[in-house]
């Protein structure tokens, strides 16, 4: 691989990442501005639920949003042990 294809494409997933968390934080923010999204620590990590429904628990804040938001897209929620 030449130098320059590197480079393009360690631009490209660059700004595909900045990309991504900007969608992301939109999301975040929008929810938040509506009421729809609650967050909570607790001793298993990050409790974060969407319209009523818990869908992430995450040891990382960051991760507890994003896993909420892929679930909240695709309709799935976290499983009871």
């Amino acid at each position: 691989m030449s130098t320059l294809s590197y480079e393009a494409e360690r631009r490209l997933a660059a700004s595909t990442a900045n990309e991504d968390d900007a969608s992301l934080w939109r999301w975040f923010c929008m929810f938040y501005d509506e009421g729809r999204v609650r967050w909570c620590k607790s001793a298993q990590g990050w409790l974060v639920s969407v319209d009523h429904k818990h869908l992430a628990t995450e040891v990382d804040f960051d991760a507890a949003i994003r896993v909420a938001r892929e679930r909240f897209f695709s309709g799935t929620r976290v499983r009871s042990n």
